[in-house]
């Protein structure tokens, strides 16, 4: 146990790495600057993320990964599709109302909306999606073109919401279905998906496995568009308070034990769900039970340090950093874009349970260290172009709607494997680091270079991109795999063609 342990640390700590280095750089710039506690403060927040990434992902490896699959594979045992449907749907909305990730967006714009109205339509939407995407696995049905019917029809919506007049509320609706997909619903739903597909069984067992998280990403936008549908007139936004508290240890014992018993909320309704159906269908051993109960510890303590560190920590050091480099050269502010993303998604704990779950399924055809490079190149450029989009002040929706178009047409050339990893992909890099960091940041930019007015409109819809353009990236890995393969079959074809014209040749001589 201390091995693996050890081993979870040692990933942590090269995730967590670079994006530390870089604000610790950043300070002995012009660009930035720091006092000598917010330093000590964001240093001491980055051990303790290291740590929290590291229990994290052993629970997950022990506990979330392995309840997720005998649940699926129980469910699927009973051959009552009814039983399935309820059980999802349930499932899908009191974990995401519990999800410590959507909290953190609810609580940033609870000026706007009601944070308890804002959860209830988010957490129907995942539980409905939740549903469709389980039907999707049972029928074998293609998910290319339930994301083609669906984003088509999350269009339609939004032309609507802005005929109302509701334009500054499409780029909170859009970062909704990214922040849903946090670390808690993330390794319980692709387990769940893994463990009803090995059950079914049948070709492309694997491949059917994925989606769930992109299905589940496109039911909460959904919500919330139709949420603003009813909202007319000017919608205001206040900014949150996002300096380091005075009295810090008071503090951090506060965050602590809100975070601690939101965490708790969102395992027990885990545990619950799994403990009936153990009871009724599974029946593990109590050997089994007790690993899992020792992983849902460690799941527990390392997300409660994990998001601890990113709000006392990460949260004002990421405001301040949008404040000052968008008051020396909003031309930095874009370039510090594409690094910050670049290595602020290997500091997300889900990233890792998917890239290995990926490993695991496709037996290394889709290799962990290729799935990382391409998420940080997209969730990069996700990062640079909202920057962009900060500085010109221009609707999220000149980004959005090409980029899902590219996206799902892509989809049609590249084996659909790949389409599935790559939109499940996008729901997992937008994690909490994205809503607690990266949000902060943007809110920071747009705060010196727009205005508060402008904050909903154009600092808000970061975690939408973030969560989109790694749909094109990890679809084009794909596309380019498809590419290798049919010029290694043109090379064995002609080897063949030029050895049988070889044997004619003698033949004749």
């Amino acid at each position: 146990m201390k091995r693996q342990l050890w081993h979870k640390i040692k990933e942590a700590l090269v995730s967590v790495l670079p994006v530390t280095f870089i604000v610790f750089i950043l300070n002995f710039t012009p660009l930035i600057d720091l006092t000598l506690r917010e330093i000590l403060v964001f240093m001491v927040s980055a051990v303790f993320l290291i740590l929290g990434i590291g229990l994290f992902n052993l629970g997950a490896d022990m506990a979330m990964q392995p309840m997720g699959e005998q649940v699926g594979s129980s469910l699927m045992k009973t051959n009552k599709i009814k039983i399935v449907i309820l059980v999802c749907f349930v499932m899908g909305v009191l974990i995401t109302i519990a999800e410590p990730d959507l909290s953190v967006l609810a609580s940033q714009v609870s000026a706007v909306i009601n944070p308890t109205i804002l959860i209830l339509f988010i957490g129907l939407g995942v539980g409905i999606f939740l549903v469709l995407a389980v039907v999707k696995i049972i029928f074998k049905k293609d998910l290319s073109f339930l994301l083609m019917f669906f984003y088509f029809a999350l269009f339609a919506v939004t032309s609507i919401v802005i005929l109302n007049g509701n334009g500054d509320f499409l780029a909170l609706a859009f970062d909704s279905g990214g922040v849903t997909t946090g670390p808690i619903t993330v390794p319980f739903i692709m387990a769940l998906g893994v463990g009803i597909a090995a059950t079914i069984g049948g070709r492309g067992a694997s491949e059917n496995s994925f989606g769930l998280i992109a299905l589940c990403s496109v039911g909460p936008i959904l919500a919330i568009l139709i949420l603003g549908m009813s909202i007319h007139g000017d919608i205001p936004y206040t900014v949150s308070n996002y300096e380091i508290a005075d009295h810090l240890f008071i503090e951090i014992l506060k965050k602590f034990g809100s975070i601690s018993l939101e965490v708790i909320l969102a395992l027990c309704l885990i545990v619950a769900f799994f403990l009936i159906i153990q009871f009724i269908y599974i029946r593990l051993p109590k050997k089994k039970l007790i690993q899992i109960a020792i992983g849902i510890a460690y799941t527990f303590l390392g997300l409660v340090i994990f998001l601890t560190a990113v709000n006392i920590g990460f949260m004002p050091i990421g405001y301040k950093m949008g404040q000052e480099l968008a008051s020396n050269n909003p031309v930095w502010i874009a370039i510090f874009g594409f690094v910050l993303g670049m290595v602020v998604v290997l500091a997300e704990p889900a990233v890792h349970v998917l890239t290995k779950q990926v490993e695991e399924i496709t037996t290394g055809g889709v290799s962990k260290r290729s799935m990382l490079i391409a998420l940080s190149i997209g969730v990069g450029i996700s990062i640079c172009l909202s920057m962009i989009r900060i500085i010109f002040d221009f609707s999220i929706l000149f980004y959005i709607i090409p980029g899902y178009l590219i996206s799902l047409g892509l989809s049609f050339f590249i084996p659909k494997i790949y389409t599935a990893i790559a939109f499940d992909s996008g729901g997992v890099a937008s994690g909490p680091l994205t809503s607690s960091f990266i949000l902060p940041f943007a809110i920071g930019t747009c705060m010196v270079l727009q205005g508060e007015g402008s904050i909903l409109r154009d600092a808000f819809g970061i975690v939408a991109m973030v969560a989109m353009t790694p749909l094109i990236t990890i679809q084009l890995l794909g596309f380019r795999s498809v590419m290798a393969k049919r010029v290694l079959e043109r090379n064995r074809m002609k080897k063949i063609i030029d050895a049988e014209d070889e044997q004619i040749i003698h033949f004749m001589k």
